[in-house]
C-alpha cells in the first residue's frame, strides 16, 4: 500500500509575478506540440521546469502536471501519482482506472498505461501532460511504461519532459519520424534582453546595458548563475569589480554546485572530474594522459548526457569543454581539497575523492 498522495506534486509552479514571458523560447516550443513529445533537457539551474510550466500556460491545452522524485521509482506509487495528475487536469477518471491502482494482486502499469490513453483518447479536448525532474526516475518498467504512452498516444496528446539527463526512451526513433522537440541548454540560455528583465524585475539590480551583456557572458545566460551573481552584486557601488569577482569560488555559487550537482554524483565521476578540472578543452586520449585511466572518452560522452555543465566543441564530439563558472568551481574544489581548507564558508564535506 502506498502512502497518502501529495496532491501538490501534481500542481505546476505558479505563473511568475514578474511577468517575463520567453517569447523566442515559445514560438520554439508552441509549434513541437503537435508532435508527440518535447523533451527539455539542461543542466541544473537553466529554467527546465519554468519553460514546461510556461507551455502549459501558453498552449491553451488542458495540462496535467507530475513532479517526480527519487520515492517515485516505485512503478504503484508513479501510477498512482499519474492517475491524480490526469484527474486534477480535470479528465473524467473514472472506476475501472482506479481499480487498476488496487494492489491486492501483482501489480502492472501496463493496463493502467491503456486505461489512461482510452480517457485522454475519449476527451474532446487537446491535453498535454508534464514529467517534471524524470532524471529521478530509474525503474525500467517506468521507462517503458512512457514509452508505451509515446507508441500509442492519441492525435490530442502531447508529452513533455524536463529532466538533467536524457532519459532511456525512443528518441532516435521520435527524432527520425519528426516527432520530438528538443530544448537544450543552448535554447535555455537568457539573452540580455531577457536577463535585463530578470536582474531588474526579479531581482531589483539595476544594471547598465554593457553590465547585463558582462554578466550574461560572465554566466553563459545560466539562469541560476545570473541569480547568484545578482546576489553578490547587492550593495555593491562598482559592478565592474563586482561581476569580475564572481567565479566558482563564490561561497553561494560553491554550496549550490556542491549541493544540486557534485555531491550528487558517483564517486568516480566526482573523480574524473576533479581530476580534469585543470584542462580548459577536453578529450579523451587528453582525459585518459590526466587521470591515468583508460575509457575517458565514453566518461565524456556520459557526462554529456547528464548534462553536467559538459559542452561539445565540434558536431563530431571529439573535443568538449567545461561551463566557464563550473570549471572554476572544480578548479577551486580541487585547490580546497589539496589545502585541507573547508568546502566553502558555510559547511564541510568528507565525500570527495581524489
Amino acid at each position: 500500500m502506498i502512502s497518502p498522495l501529495v496532491v501538490t506534486k501534481c500542481t505546476p509552479p505558479p505563473p511568475r509575478s514578474h511577468g517575463l514571458v520567453r517569447k523566442q523560447l515559445l514560438e520554439y516550443l508552441l509549434p513541437g506540440l503537435e508532435r508527440k513529445l518535447t523533451l527539455i533537457s539542461a543542466p541544473a539551474g537553466f529554467g527546465k521546469s519554468t519553460a514546461a510550466a510556461e507551455l502549459v500556460r501558453f498552449s491553451g491545452r488542458q495540462g496535467a502536471w507530475l513532479s517526480l522524485e527519487r520515492a517515485d521509482n516505485d512503478p504503484a506509487r508513479w501510477g498512482a501519482y499519474l492517475v491524480e495528475a490526469f484527474r486534477q487536469s480535470g479528465l473524467p477518471v473514472g472506476d475501472q482506472v482506479q481499480a487498476l491502482l488496487r494492489f491486492d494482486a501483482p501489480f502492472s502499469l501496463e493496463p493502467l498505461m491503456a486505461a489512461l490513453i482510452n480517457v485522454a483518447a475519449a476527451s474532446s479536448r487537446p491535453m498535454l501532460l508534464v514529467l517534471d525532474d524524470y532524471h529521478h526516475i530509474e525503474t525500467s518498467d517506468i521507462h517503458e511504461a512512457v514509452a508505451f504512452l509515446l507508441n500509442r498516444m492519441p492525435p490530442n496528446f502531447h508529452l513533455v519532459i524536463a529532466t538533467r539527463t536524457r532519459p532511456p526512451l525512443p528518441l532516435a526513433r521520435l527524432k527520425a519520424s519528426r516527432d520530438i522537440t528538443e530544448v537544450t541548454a543552448a535554447d535555455l540560455r537568457f539573452t540580455p534582453e531577457e536577463a535585463t528583465v530578470f536582474l531588474g524585475d526579479v531581482m531589483a539590480l539595476e544594471l547598465p546595458p554593457d553590465g547585463v551583456t558582462a554578466l550574461v557572458t560572465k554566466t553563459e545566460g545560466w539562469v541560476a548563475g545570473l541569480q547568484l551573481a545578482a546576489l553578490s552584486l547587492e550593495g555593491t557601488a562598482d559592478w565592474k569589480s563586482g561581476i569580475s569577482r564572481f567565479d566558482g569560488r563564490n561561497p553561494d555559487l560553491l554550496d549550490y554546485l556542491l549541493e544540486e550537482v557534485f555531491h550528487k554524483q558517483p564517486i568516480p565521476v566526482r573523480t574524473f572530474l576533479l581530476h580534469t578540472a585543470i584542462l580548459a578543452r577536453l578529450n579523451g586520449p587528453l582525459c585518459d594522459a590526466v587521470t591515468g585511466l583508460s575509457g575517458s572518452h565514453r566518461m565524456l560522452q556520459a557526462l554529456e548526457a547528464a548534462n553536467l555543465f559538459l559542452f561539445p566543441l565540434d558536431s563530431e564530439r571529439t573535443w568538449y569543454r567545461y561551463h566557464a563558472l563550473f570549471g572554476e568551481f572544480l578548479a577551486a574544489r580541487l585547490t580546497q581539497l589539496r589545502t585541507g581548507s573547508s568546502a566553502c564558508p558555510r559547511q564541510r564535506s568528507g565525500n570527495d575523492h581524489m
